[in-house]
Parts: C-alpha cells; structure tokens; sequence
C-alpha cells in the first residue's frame, strides 16, 4: 500500500489577497455602491438609506450561525461556494434591474449577498487562523488589510467611477428624465455583471489555490465529531458568559454611540454628494464621486489608521481613546461646511471628504482596540469580540435605516447640523467609559482585588 503523497504547500501570498479582497467587494458594493445605483434610477432617499442599511444585518448576527459552520464539510467549502454564490446572484440582480418592480426584487438579491458574504467572513478568517501560524498570521495580516481595503477602492472608486462612464456613454443626446433612467439601468447592469464574473472567477481560482480542504484545516481530527444540540448549547453557555461579563451593558452603549453619528452619514452622503445644487446636494456625478470618496477617501482611511496604531502605541489606549473618539467624530461637520455653502471647487471637495475619511480611519482604531482589549479578554475572547463586532454594525446599520427619512424632513444642511448633535452621546459616554485592562492587558488594581470568585471571566 502507499502513502499519500503531502499536499503541496501553497504560499499564503497567493490566496490571503484574493481571499480578502472576495471578502471585501460585497460588503463594499451593498453599504455604498448600491445606494448610488439606486438613486440613479429614481428610488426615493428614505427608501435607499432603510432597505441598504437593513440588509446589512447578516454581518450583525453572523456570530449566531458561524458555530454551525463546523458540523459539515470544510472552511475551504463555505468560501469557495458563497464567492460563487454570491458572483451569481450580483449575475440575477444585473438581470432584475430591467424589471418593472427592481427594486423589491433587487434588493431581495442584494439580502441573498449580504448573508452569503457574511458566511463567507467566517470561513474565510477560519481558514487563515487555521492554516496559518501564529507567526505566518502576523506576517501576512498586511495583506489581508490591505486588499480588503482595495476591494473598498475597487467598488467605491473604480466601479463607480466606471458607472458615470458608462451612464454618459449610454445617455442620449437631449437626455431627459427617462433617458436618464435607462443610462443609469444600462450602466450598472454592466457593473453588477462585472461583479458577477470577479466573484465567480475568484471562487473558481480557489478551488485550485486555497487550502484547507480537510476537516479542520487539515490537522488532527477532533476526537468525535459535535452534535447540532452541542453546538446550540455551547453558544448559548457563550452568549451568557458575554452578557454577564462586569459593565458590558456600558459597554455596549459605548460600542453603540462611538459610531452612532457615522450610522447617520454612511447613507446619505453619497446621495448628498450627488444631489443636484438646487435641491442642496453638490451635484456631483458618479466618476467624481469615484475618485473624491472612493479612491482619495479611501486612501486617507488607510493612512489614519496607520498613524492611529503609532499614536497608541505611544501613549496607551486609556490615555487616548477620548481624544480619538472627537478625532473620528468631529470631523462629519465638513458636510454641513459643504451643505451650507455647496463649493464647487473640486480640490474643495475632495479636501474635505479626505480630512472626514482621515479622522474616520485614526479614531475607528480606537474602537476595534476597545472592545479587543476590554471587552473580549476572557476565556471565549475570539467569540466575544465577534459578538461585540455585531453589536458595533448594528449600532451603524440602526441610525442607517432612519436617515434617509430623517434627512428628507429636514432637508441637508439642518440634517447635518442634526449628525453633530447625534454625535455628543459619543463624547460623553466615552469620557467616563470604564477600564477593567491596563494597556499591557494585565487587570487593574481595583478590578483585581474585587475579583473573589477564581472563575470570573478575567
């Protein structure tokens, strides 16, 4: 009899970037690509911002289903089937566009992406973690940030740079409101067909390239395999420990507000943006938008976060967290400088949409290290901080839902005044937000000598 020959060892380099750039674009395309296709076609605002905030929940509840996921077939599987899946469903929304009633059946499609792509988080960071070792993680987790944030380019710039060429190249000469409607249905249908083809080629390629197509990542089996009702019960045992863990109802609240300002603008921003003058948008179109919010917006997120981790590491967490909070925060009053006076100097503009993305990348730091340090630590750390990650994009995806109708009650310029003064529960809860960490992650003293039962979560 002879042995099976070794897998082929294949270098993370080829799969970590693609993977992460799969897990990035439907994200991307649903929280703000969409919401420009949607309007191009005539939806209301109010009805945009609640159905594409709505159906961002899958990434919310994900941490409920992601147990499951270990009871049939292999991490590798749940990737390579949801990119596809999810190539061609964006393939049935290119395809709904031409209905009479796209919208309904449009966003019902874009609800299939979103719970494919949240499917797809799971297995795809359960194949790093597994595949890779601790040092291989450190040493490839550059990567993995870095094409997750290509893929937010790629789709808020470059695919929606190519929509406004598009929509100019299929308009008419005369145009009209009609004609405008066509362009624009002909434009992101091609968009939505691009998607389709990236997804699916992605999951064909990784078929090949990813590894771990074993039962747990290839190494030693478990010693039984679990029981749906084990699995059930272990989530629940888990879920109880998170919401008994000492000030976590603080702490939600605090993961809730820190972001609950940016919940109002993540929607109504690209549709301010390309809002015509008189109606007190800036009256940009799509590739404008692509290069301002999608490319240059994007880069200084990138860049903030950089300088946010030096910064930290310099001070500490304690020392800092307020101050990154008013840094991420108080920079959304540039969009009430722009609804106010509508410039339309592009290098205005754009300025303006950096200084928000630059905060917004060096205050968002502060969050992710929050609830890593002080809300997860514990024996289920892992679950924890994913249950506390639901809870930070519910906190987005509720004041998302709200802010279209919000926004065409008041009109843009009091609406932005109205994101400020939905930001100052942030500063305050912030100030006073409790510590049970130092920043070596060792408990505080007080904490310490209240500690009397050794089972404590700690």
């Amino acid at each position: 009899m002879t042995q099976d020959k070794p897998a082929r060892k294949v270098s993370p380099i080829a799969w970590v970037p693609t993977a992460y750039f799969a897990m990035g674009l439907p994200f991307v395309v649903l929280n703000m690509a969409a919401v420009l296709m949607f309007q191009g076609m005539g939806v209301a605002d109010a009805a945009i911002a609640f159905w594409t905030s709505l159906i961002l929940l899958p990434w919310t509840l994900k941490p409920l289903w992601s147990p499951f996921l270990e009871l049939y077939k292999t991490k590798k599987f749940y990737v390579v089937t949801t990119q596809i899946v999810t190539g061609a469903v964006f393939g049935l929304v290119a395809l709904s566009l031409g209905m009479e009633h796209f919208f309904a059946v449009a966003i019902a499609f874009l609800a299939i992406v979103a719970f494919s792509g949240a499917t797809h988080d799971i297995a795809c960071d359960g194949v790093y973690m597994s595949e890779l070792s601790p040092a291989e993680q450190a040493k490839y987790i550059g990567w993995q940030g870095a094409f997750y944030n290509i893929a937010k380019i790629a789709a808020t710039g470059g695919l929606v740079y190519l929509s406004g060429w598009l929509i100019k190249r299929f308009m008419p000469a005369g145009g009209g409101a009609d004609a405008s409607f066509v362009a624009n249905r002909n434009a992101w249908m091609v968009i939505m067909a691009i998607l389709a083809a990236v997804m699916v080629a992605l999951g064909v390629y990784h078929i090949f390239i990813l590894p771990g197509a074993k039962k747990n990542g290839g190494k030693a089996a478990a010693s039984a395999p679990r029981k749906a009702s084990e699995v059930t019960g272990e989530l629940w045992m888990v879920l109880r420990e998170f919401f008994t863990k000492k000030y976590i109802w603080y702490y939600i609240a605090f993961i809730i507000l820190y972001r609950f300002g940016e919940g109002f603008v993540v929607k109504i921003v690209p549709l301010f943006l390309k809002a015509e003058r008189a109606a007190g948008g800036l009256g940009l179109d799509n590739r404008q938008i692509g290069v301002y919010y999608g490319t240059f917006g994007a880069a200084a997120f990138v860049l903030g976060s950089l300088l946010a981790g030096y910064y930290i590491s310099g001070r500490g967490l304690r020392k800092t967290l307020f101050t990154l909070c008013c840094i991420f925060n108080i920079p959304f009053a540039v969009y009430a400088f722009l609804a106010f006076f509508q410039p339309e100097s592009g290098w205005v503009i754009a300025s303006a949409i950096v200084f928000e993305y630059f905060g917004y990348g060096f205050g968002f730091v502060g969050l992710t290290l929050f609830m890593m340090q002080q809300v997860a630590p514990g024996k289920h750390q892992m679950a924890h901080y994913a249950f506390a990650s639901g809870i930070m994009n519910l906190g987005v995806m509720l004041p998302g839902m709200l802010s279209g109708w919000v926004s065409d009650m008041l009109g843009y310029s009091a609406y932005f005044i109205f994101v400020m003064v939905a930001t100052v529960p942030a500063f305050l809860i912030t100030w006073f937000v409790p510590f049970r960490y130092d920043d070596k992650g060792y408990l505080l003293e007080a904490e310490e000598a209240a500690l009397t039962n050794p089972d404590s979560d700690v």
